[in-house]
C-alpha cells in the first residue's frame, strides 16, 4: 500500500501492481480501525474494506470485511479467495515470521 495521495488516499497494488485499486479513507482510528472506500477497479468501485482490530491482553483479533459487492460475479469470489490467503499472510507478518509469497506459478513468486 502507498500513500501518495493528498488526502489520506492511498492506492493497493497486487501482483507488483498490475492491478492497483484507488482507496480513501472513512474512518481512521489508531490502533483500532481502518475503514477505506474503494474509489476505482474492476468491480471494487464503491466497496468498501474494514479492518477492525480487537487486543486483549496477549492477542488481537482482526475482523475484516470487504462490504458492499454488487453482485456474486466469478471475480467477487476470486477476491474472496485472495483475501483469505492475505489473512493468513498478515496472521504470519504479525507474528514475526516471514509469509513467503502468495502464489507460485510458473516459477514466478508474487
Amino acid at each position: 500500500m502507498t500513500e501518495d495521495k493528498p488526502g489520506g488516499n492511498v492506492e493497493l497494488g497486487f501482483f507488483k501492481r498490475a492491478t492497483v485499486y484507488g482507496l480513501k479513507p472513512i474512518q481512521l482510528v489508531a490502533s483500532r480501525q481502518a475503514h477505506w472506500l474503494c474509489e476505482t477497479g474492476k468491480e471494487w468501485a464503491g466497496t468498501r474494506l474494514l479492518f477492525d482490530l480487537e487486543p486483549d491482553r496477549k492477542n488481537t483479533l482482526l475482523r475484516f470485511t470487504h462490504a458492499d459487492w454488487q453482485a456474486d460475479t466469478d471475480y467477487f469470489v476470486s477476491c474472496t479467495t485472495v483475501w483469505g490467503e492475505l489473512m493468513f499472510r498478515i496472521k504470519a507478518a504479525a507474528e514475526g515470521q516471514t509469509p513467503g509469497p502468495l502464489f507460485v506459478a510458473a516459477g514466478l513468486s508474487y
